[in-house]
């Protein structure tokens, strides 16, 4: 044997270990999948060997193999015979490589259910340690209903490494097996409470993942939590309480109510930026839940704001999207608080990280009004016209468009100025999909807003005119069918129409297919419809000459009114006056004469800078002539500025305003320069039962559904966690022996009680015996427990034969025991009453356990 030994040492010096591997991998870069080739049929070789230390070699290489996509799932029975192996150092190895190649799904693992067992009641603390992180990475349905026995049994071990794992592992115990959940739910509420603050960690962990799904079922945990919240200084722990607490206060409002205290507590006093978030997440979702309730509820929400500007304005990218993402919350339930900080918002519109540039964007939707909404618009247009990368442009006009027409176009005031910015974004370099968008608002406010109908069509004339005399870009091709179908139906100016019919044939006759070709037939459409306004119909209520009887008359009147009614109308000549240069400059001496002997004209006797005939202007030589553009929608910003400006000079001054007259200037501004909002006609009703959006049902294969349990009602007896590992009967148990006794119906039954009483005495050895344990199927279980249900039955009716047979004196024999059996049971009742009241507590610290004969922290072998 030694020589042997001694045999495969000598060999194991000549065999790669995973260092040369990766080595060797590394130096065949040209030809990596022929050397990996080479080395899976050397590793093939070792796995057939006999001595351990070479399986978990080659183990250990296939593991790094597995980790660079090669398939290894063929050797899961190498991997099993290392993960059973004494030695520590190679059963890491064998469990490291089950992590990574087993799965719930795998074929072979019920051959490492007893296996398992056995390293997880292992007297080394890390063998069982290492059994319950590998068996996280693979547990599947059976296993987790056959170990979920001792793995509960080890989350009352005496050393605190091992409760901390079995308390981590019964989370994924719950997930694939949910009905332990309701059995282990007390062991797992005590260890809230452990003296250890990793094992108290690990509790509050899983707890709060199993509430995160379903909180409303560990709202009686709530005076635990807000114990631990209190008193724990742990940053960690107290970021998942109050995400806990988070989830709970929606369920109970009056838990809010005692919970913004020591929140704003920890909001003032933390220096952890990632509590403070939480902490603020969680008293908006308070404040949400009680805000009719808190009279004073708007210093906090100042508070959470004036913090959230703090991680908006801090230099780290997260801090400052994290701040973003609160401020959208609660932006939801208190906009004024918000909209104050516009500013801050929009400047996160320059920052240099894209995500935080589409989240600013996605806060502005909600702090726009009728006073600040042109303003941002321009904003957003300027950052638009510079702004680098198509996914950000496509949102910012994205936004621009929900923000315009979000709730009914409640925000818009001036819809030509909305009409115009939709024709300034055609004109931009976009997307087809966003023409598209741009096409359907021109309709739809061409359709609803009836007083800006004939500036809508006006517009569009413009849009069809550009469009034919440049090529049309991807947005204008859609959006020119749409401005081709305003135009046709809305116009009524015969300007607008008669110069309209040419830029519509033009882009009729020209274009390519596709999509561009809906747009060319509806330009068809629009043309012969504008030119059915000018030329088909006649008004034949109108008659076409003054004198009807005259016939001659008649015809040359109506010449001449045909041609009336078929041609444009002649403006009226206006005369010119045209002067000589000599006449200019009388007229100019004369008006200086009347100037000079005006008294009430002021005259100012120094020379001015543009009086000075000696001042030489000297021209600047501009390659590019300087033109200063200015968009179209920027004349209603500032006519809105101006008319500001007009009403806060004819405003009284007074220091002391009464409530009515502040509300009415604010209604005032909100309504804008052009007065009343126009009427916008509401769409299409739903039908009964219909929404919007419908909320998008959780997936069929969530785990947590499962675990959606009462665990305030108390356990019945098929709930109870059971040992899944029986021994075979043996003649020696009395089992066998019983069955053959109960077909004998001759015996007496006091024989029979005292074999039954034997019976159990020797069942509850066997438990405590230490046998190897065997595994039998559920079936086999079934089986023995209805024998016992049938065995009881034919004991009563045996007893109840024989005693139909026995003799009238023994009949009176039996009833006199009977007599004095009864007395006796009486009187041990009342004295057993006594000694359960002492009991109760010790029976309700074991339950389960005892009844099962799981081991307790006291019987643990350590």
């Amino acid at each position: 044997m030694a020589l042997k030994k001694v045999k495969g040492n000598f060999e194991r010096m000549f065999d790669k270990n995973l260092t040369d591997l990766v080595r060797g991998i590394r130096n065949n870069k040209d030809n990596e999948a022929k050397y990996i080739a080479q080395c899976m049929e050397e590793i093939k070789v070792e796995l057939r060997q006999d001595n351990i230390g070479v399986k978990a070699n080659a183990v250990a290489k296939l593991t790094y193999l597995q980790m660079l996509g090669y398939d290894t799932s063929w050797a899961i029975f190498n991997t099993i015979e290392v993960m059973s192996s004494n030695k520590f150092t190679y059963k890491r190895i064998g469990y490291l490589a089950a992590s990574q190649s087993f799965h719930a799904d795998s074929e072979l693992l019920m051959l490492t259910t007893n296996m398992i067992r056995k390293d997880l009641n292992a007297q080394n603390q890390y063998e069982a340690g290492l059994a319950l992180s590998g068996l996280s990475c693979f547990i599947s349905h059976d296993l987790a209903r056959d170990l979920a026995n001792d793995i509960m049994t080890l989350m009352s071990s005496t050393k605190p490494y091992l409760r901390m794992k079995a308390v981590l592992m019964m989370y994924k115990v719950f997930l694939r097996y949910p009905e332990a959940l309701r059995p282990a739910f007390p062991k797992l509420k005590e260890k809230l409470e452990d003296p250890d603050p990793g094992v108290q960690s690990a509790a509050v962990n899983v707890v709060c993942e199993l509430a995160r799904k379903n909180p409303k079922n560990y709202l009686s945990l709530a005076p635990v939590f807000f114990k631990l919240m209190t008193t724990s200084t742990n940053n960690w722990m107290l970021i998942k309480i109050i995400k806990l607490f988070g989830a709970l206060t929606p369920l109970e409002p009056r838990l809010g109510k005692k919970l913004v205290e020591p929140l704003t507590n920890l909001i003032h006093s933390t220096s952890a930026m990632s509590l403070l978030y939480e902490c603020v997440n969680t008293v908006i979702a308070v404040l949400i839940s009680i805000s009719s309730g808190m009279p004073d509820h708007a210093a906090s929400v100042q508070l959470c704001v004036q913090k959230l500007r703090i991680l908006i304005e801090d230099s780290d990218q997260n801090l400052k999207y994290l701040g973003l993402l609160a401020m959208s919350r609660i932006l939801k339930s208190h906009p004024k608080s918000v909209q104050a900080h516009k500013d801050l918002v929009l400047a996160c519109l320059d920052d240099k990280d894209e995500s935080i540039r589409l989240r600013a964007l996605g806060l502005l939707y909600g702090m726009v009004s009728k006073k600040n909404l042109m303003e941002i618009v321009k904003k957003l247009m300027v950052h638009m016209e510079r702004a680098e990368g198509t996914l950000y442009r496509d949102e910012l006009l994205t936004r621009m468009i929900e923000i315009c027409a979000q709730n009914n176009y409640q925000h818009v005031v001036d819809f030509e100025w909305y009409i115009t910015v939709l024709a300034e974004l055609t004109e931009m370099e976009t997307s087809s999909k966003h023409g598209c968008m741009i096409a359907a608002q021109l309709t739809e406010v061409g359709a609803r807003v009836a007083e800006t109908r004939a500036f809508a069509a006006r517009e569009c004339a413009a849009l069809c005119a550009r469009g034919a005399a440049e090529a049309p870009r991807a947005a204008s091709r859609e959006v020119l069918y749409a401005a081709a179908y305003v135009l046709s139906e809305y116009c009524t100016e015969e300007d607008v129409m008669r110069e309209s019919i040419s830029p519509l044939a033009l882009c009729a006759g020209t274009g390519a297919s596709g999509a561009y070709m809906r747009a060319r037939a509806v330009c068809v459409h629009a043309a012969l419809k504008l030119a059915a306004k000018l030329l088909l119909f006649l008004d034949l209520n109108r008659w076409l000459s003054h004198d009807v009887c005259s016939s001659e008359s008649s015809s040359s009147e109506g010449e001449d009114e045909n041609g009336a009614l078929f041609t444009a109308p002649q403006p009226d000549a206006v005369p010119i006056q045209q002067f000589t240069p000599d006449e200019l400059a009388m007229l100019r001496e004369a008006r200086r004469q009347e100037q000079a002997n005006n008294p009430h004209y002021l005259k100012d006797d120094s020379p001015r800078s543009y009086q000075q005939d000696d001042v030489q202007v000297a021209e600047i030589a501009l390659e590019v002539p300087l033109l200063v553009q200015t968009k179209r929608s920027d004349k209603y910003l500032s006519r809105r500025e101006s008319s500001k400006k007009a009403k806060k000079d004819k405003r009284p001054t007074k220091k002391r305003k009464n409530k009515v007259e502040r509300h009415s200037t604010d209604s005032e501004s909100d309504e804008g320069a052009r007065g009343e909002r126009p009427a916008v006609a509401e769409g299409g009703e739903l039908p009964d039962g219909a929404s919007l959006s419908d909320d998008e049902p959780p997936p069929r294969d969530d785990p947590h559904r499962a675990l959606d349990l009462d665990l305030d009602v108390p356990l019945r007896e098929e709930e109870l966690l059971t040992s899944r590992v029986q021994q075979y009967p043996s003649p020696e148990t009395g089992l066998l022996i019983k069955k053959k006794e109960s077909s004998k119906k001759n015996k007496s039954t006091e024989k029979r009680r005292s074999e039954k009483t034997g019976h159990k005495k020797k069942v509850k050895s066997s438990k405590r015996s230490k046998g190897v344990d065997l595994m039998l199927p559920e079936l086999l279980d079934n089986d023995l427990g209805d024998n016992l249900l049938l065995e009881t039955e034919e004991k009563n009716h045996s007893q109840s034969n024989i005693i139909i047979d026995e003799p009238e004196s023994q009949r009176e024999k039996l009833k006199t025991e009977k007599h004095k059996k009864s007395k006796k049971d009486t009187k041990s009742k009342d004295s057993k009453k006594k000694k359960t009241s002492k009991k109760d507590k010790y029976e309700t610290k074991l339950g389960y356990e005892e009844a099962l004969g799981i081991s307790t922290p006291s019987k643990e072998v350590v």
